[in-house]
Parts: C-alpha cells; structure tokens; sequence
C-alpha cells in the first residue's frame, strides 16, 4: 500500500530545512493546523498527514485489529517516516497525537530530533489511589462512550464546543462539531475507546529526546495538572503554558501556538543540519 497515499500526506515549506511533522487528535484532520502552517512554513519542511480513518485517508485501509490500539497509529507514523526519509523530525503531536509521539520516539528514536506535545494526556481518567487527576472520572468517561456509541452525531453538537472552549468564538465549536461529523462513526467509535482508555503514564519516562510539553492554560479536557505531571515524568522536558483556551490552541491561539514549535524547533542540536 501506498502510505503516502494512506494517510493523505501533504509537505510543504522550505526544502532542505529542519522538518516538522504534526499529527491531529481525535475527530479531526490536518485541515486543524491551517492556521499555524504559514508561520511553520517560513522555516520549516512542514509535513502534515490525516490519521487513517480521518479527513482524506484512504478508509480502506483503516482495521479494527491495527486501530484499536495506538501501538497501530504508532505503527503508521513510522512507516510514513521511513517511507519520507527525510531525516529526524520534530514531531508535533496534538492530544492522544501526543502519546503516539512518546511511544513512537521511545520505539524508533533515530527517527525524532524532538517532540512537541501539544495539550497532552496519557490518561484522561481520574486515579484516586496514586493521586493523578486526569480530569475526569472512570464513571465521566463510561457516560461520555456510551453517549457517543448510542448518538454520535448528537454527541459532536454536545461535546465540541466544551472541547474547543471559547465560548465568545462559536465559530471554533462550529468547526470542530463539523469536523466530527465528517468522521466516520463507527470509526469514531473505536477511536474514541482508545483515545480515552488509553493510560501511557508510564511510558513517558522512556521518551529519549528532548520534548516540549505545551498546554493551555485553561483545558476542560486536559487540566493543568496534566500538563505538569507529564513534565514532571519526561526527563530534561520543558514545559510552557499557551495563553489559550480549550483543547485546540492551533485554532485558539496560532501565532502562539506556531512560535511555540519554532522557537522549540530551532534550539534542537540537529537545527540547522539538511535533510
């Protein structure tokens, strides 16, 4: 198969600069980096790819076997990075896009100059016993599912705009509610068990390269002490707060968003080196 062709993949930019790849969350396409891709552009070999099963991937290839688990999205970032080939790269992966970083990068990490983690989560579910607050409860999340198995476009209405936050811009809600209607709902269901089921606590203290973690200030989905507990767990990570609203800075806040994955991007020691 054609993985290029698979994921829908787009580059763009400067030939020959450092290369930047960002991955979308879930429900949405690349089509959500829009906003910060001139500012990337300038500096950057940009490259940006639909998830399978989102945007314009090729549906076909999505398997309920390879996708129900992000060990498959791992799977397909670095067979689109092997078949690229274009050197180390600084991967900017948005929400559960984040932890396909960390997994990725502790498999294969000749294949990452760094990480940018943008509002990440590696457990969205409350755990009472060691003290983690991953901002909702395991009973928040079995009522979130079953809301979305039983009506998931009614559950996109609901749901999108609490995720994008900003309520005085109804328009980012709007946006984010199409974007979640134009998924395929029994791929969106799956999705969505491994998005918010997922619990890679103890995967971030294998991430071997340098990573910036980036979160919102305020993050109904992904609260500040998510933010700090996924510093806190990467060695040598930075950690810096977007002045932005809700789960989606990219839309929120682009020109902060974009200087935040340059500035990152240029201090890394491959900076500067050809691909």
């Amino acid at each position: 198969m054609d993985v290029l062709r698979r994921n829908h993949v787009t580059v763009t930019g400067r030939a020959g600069a450092p290369v930047v790849m960002a991955a979308h969350g879930f429900g949405c396409d690349q089509n959500m980096w829009r906003l910060v891709a001139p500012a990337l552009e300038r500096d950057f070999r940009l490259v940006l790819f639909d998830h399978v099963g989102a945007g314009r991937s090729d549906l076909s290839a999505w398997s309920p076997s390879r996708h129900a688990t992000l060990d498959g999205y791992v799977d397909d970032v670095l067979e689109l990075c092997r078949e690229l080939s274009l050197g180390p790269v600084t991967f900017v992966g948005h929400s559960v896009s984040a932890m396909m970083g960390v997994l990725a990068a502790a498999r294969e990490p000749d294949a990452f100059a760094g990480l940018v983690l943008l509002a990440p989560s590696p457990c969205f579910v409350d755990d009472p016993e060691t003290g983690y607050r991953g901002g909702f409860s395991a009973d928040d999340i079995d009522e979130l599912l079953q809301s979305l198995e039983a009506n998931y476009l009614g559950w996109s209405g609901a749901m999108a705009p609490v995720i994008m936050g900003n309520p005085e811009r109804p328009e980012l809600g709007e946006e984010l509610t199409n974007s979640f209607c134009r998924t395929d709902p029994a791929i969106a269901r799956v999705f969505a068990r491994v998005t918010f089921l997922a619990d890679n606590r103890a995967d971030l203290a294998s991430v071997p390269v340098p990573t910036l973690v980036a979160q919102c200030s305020s993050d109904a989905i992904a609260p500040p002490e998510v933010g700090a507990f996924v510093h806190a767990r990467i060695p040598g990570s930075r950690l810096v707060t977007l002045n932005a609203t809700g789960h989606c800075p990219q839309l929120a806040a682009p020109e902060e968003t974009a200087s935040a994955i340059a500035t990152f991007t240029k201090g890394l020691p491959d900076h500067g080196q050809a691909y």
